[in-house]
């Protein structure tokens, strides 16, 4: 029995220091996790000086768009050249493209500054990536943040690849913030459910209060000199981002609507060039347009050097398609998908800087702005030169001549016996493109190509006359 008790005692005395063992490991695991999620978190949380002297604030009230990654961009570093402690972004949108709002949340992401964000009123969509990739939230009481799906332009939902992506966005960025990842991902997508937040038929939009229980605000405030009172920087000096007036035509410029209308001022000014060549105004217009169009695209890094070689060759050819070449081929062709390529590429950004999901679907954002910003402008400038040249318009009478010669003011058509030559033979004495000079019976008379271009010396037949003009076509 002794020898029992001894085991026994043995046993209980080899568990107990094991237990204790394992209760002093699991004690310094639990510590040493602790400490690396609190070391975690401030790397997170950008670390302010107790004292903040100078505080930047950039305006974000308009639609997260290229002109204001632009103006946020220069923002950041203006903030930096100024030595600020503190950056924070005075937020009021209801969203915008997915390109740029990236852009501006790693920006935000990577600024070495502490960057807070002020929601007066909406930070929804666009609004709530940027701001929950922001080291500080504050918000309006009755302002709202959320609701982040990837819409189209009619507000639809768009399919599942841009929400998966959307989706991925909001986790990281609200995991790289110390905030709940499940819920970040929940303002995109209507079938992923938070359990006591939301259900299955929507996505999660915060009010105030409800961002502030939820870890997705740190305060209610009425201004930003509250927030600055609150922790005892009232003295800090406030310095607002303000732009110059350059930047503001390179911001109008670079608007997608306004790049939309300067493509079909380029491709309008060539078709009228093309309509009434020798006149140039059309011409400098369609060059003033490319100028507009290509510069601030050049300045902000999005048309690179090669993007605009395509778009100037790309006329280089067409125009010696029309001019030089008989006929329309693979010169003129291949011309037309280079002006093409260079407009769209002109608006995507650099690849290297762009997520491998987001490229294509810039590519195709920027192709149909172009197409259907040529398309418009042919309809309309085929359109209104036949309004342009078969109704006097009072603005242009300093320009055009809009009066008739009636017969019975005593004017007569010159050389009426033209109208018999139709029908006849010749053949061209100078290149038609499209006006020339041809001769037929020996005789020299000047005519208009009516397929645009005949080379010298070819036979040519006179198909018809009108206002005093001959019309040509190569004989077959």
């Amino acid at each position: 029995m002794a020898f029992l008790k001894n085991i026994t005692n043995f046993v209980v005395k080899s568990v107990s220091s094991k237990m204790k063992h394992l209760f002093l490991i699991m004690t310094f695991l639990g510590m040493g996790l602790f400490l690396l999620a609190e070391q975690t978190y401030t790397v997170k949380k950008k670390t302010l000086p107790e004292k903040v002297g100078k505080v930047y604030v950039i305006e974000m009230k308009e639609e997260i768009a290229p002109p204001m990654r632009r103006k946020v961009q220069k923002g950041f570093g203006e903030a930096r050249e100024k030595g600020v402690d503190l950056i924070i972004i005075h937020m009021n949108t209801y969203g915008g493209t997915l390109d740029a709002a990236d852009s501006i949340r790693t920006i935000i992401l990577t600024s070495p500054l502490p960057v807070w964000v002020f929601i007066d009123n909406n930070a929804a969509s666009a609004g709530a990536l940027i701001s929950i990739a922001c080291d500080s939230i504050y918000m309006r009481p009755g302002a709202n943040i959320g609701a982040a799906t990837v819409v189209d332009q009619s507000g639809g939902a768009l399919p599942d690849k841009y929400q998966s992506y959307m989706r991925s966005m909001m986790r990281s960025t609200a995991e790289a913030k110390g905030r709940d990842p499940q819920i970040a991902q929940a303002m995109v997508d209507t079938r992923i459910v938070v359990p006591g937040i939301d259900d299955s038929t929507t996505v999660i939009t915060f009010t105030t209060s409800e961002a502030i229980q939820y870890g997705f605000c740190e305060g209610e405030t009425e201004n930003i000199q509250q927030i600055l009172k609150k922790y005892g920087w009232d003295d800090a000096v406030i310095i607002t981002q303000k732009l110059s007036g350059v930047d503001k035509i390179i911001n109008f410029l670079i608007h997608p609507i306004v790049s939309a209308l300067l493509i079909m001022l380029i491709i309008g000014g060539i078709y009228f060039e093309l309509q009434t060549p020798g006149i140039g105004f059309p011409l400098a217009i369609a060059i003033l347009g490319a100028i507009l169009y290509f510069a601030p695209l050049y300045l902000e890094g999005l048309a690179a050097h090669w993007e605009i070689l395509l778009f100037i060759i790309g006329l280089i050819l067409i125009a010696i398609e029309i001019f030089a070449i008989p006929g329309f081929g693979v010169t003129g062709i291949s011309g037309i998908i280079l002006v093409v390529a260079g407009l769209t590429l002109s608006l995507v950004g650099n690849f290297n800087a762009i997520p491998a999901g987001q490229i294509v679907q810039d590519i195709l954002k920027a192709f149909f702005t172009v197409i259907i910003a040529i398309f418009i402008s042919l309809i309309s400038s085929f359109y209104g030169s036949k309004r342009l040249f078969s109704h006097p318009v009072p603005f242009l009478g300093s320009l055009a001549l809009d009066t008739t010669q009636d017969k019975e003011l005593g004017y007569t058509i010159a050389n009426e016996d033209y109208s018999s030559m139709v029908g006849k033979t010749g053949f061209a004495l100078t290149i038609l493109r499209p006006a020339g000079k041809i001769m037929i019976e020996e005789e020299v008379f000047d005519a208009v190509a009516i397929n645009g271009y005949i080379s010298k010396g070819q036979e040519v037949e006179v198909v018809r006359y009108e206002n005093a003009q001959l019309y040509v076509k190569v004989k077959n």
